[in-house]
């Protein structure tokens, strides 16, 4: 089981770099940091979300999410407004800009990964498949602890 779980932390940071590298010589403007990247997936799924809400599902120091919440409405990604609820308090939510340039770097992501399975033969493409459930499964172990 150590071994299991030695080759797969090799393998996802391979995985990671390997796509991050491709989708860098692929898209000219990937830029985007995987930190924004997460921020934005998190605020599609919770907008309008307050920045400490988003420190404690990320996982980060509220100042780096309030850095990088500076960031990303520096280029447009998101914007910062009063929380209706409590205007003491801000809330932060994806622009139009933000959420296009989610959905290109997914889309771009799902390219490249599905050009990548088309390569593959049948078998590795079925045992790939077969594995998802699991690691979401794991995935789900992993973001809970």
């Amino acid at each position: 089981m150590p071994e299991d779980a030695r080759v797969l932390t090799e393998t996802v940071i391979q995985l990671r770099r390997a796509l991050r590298r491709g989708i860098r010589a692929d898209i000219a403007w990937e830029s985007l940091p995987m930190a924004q990247v997460e921020l934005l997936q998190c605020l599609v799924e919770t907008s309008p979300a307050r920045v400490n809400d988003l420190a404690d599902r990320l996982r980060l120091a509220q100042s780096t999410v309030s850095g990088l919440v500076g960031q990303m409405m520096s280029a447009g990604l998101v914007d910062r407004e009063v929380d209706p609820a409590d205007r003491r308090a801000a809330v932060v939510t994806v622009t139009v800009a933000g959420g296009r340039r989610l959905a290109e770097w997914e889309d771009a992501h799902v390219r490249r990964i599905g050009g990548a399975l088309a390569e593959l033969d049948p078998t590795d493409r079925t045992a790939i498949s077969t594995a998802l459930p699991a690691l979401q499964r794991l995935t789900g172990i992993l973001a809970r602890t």
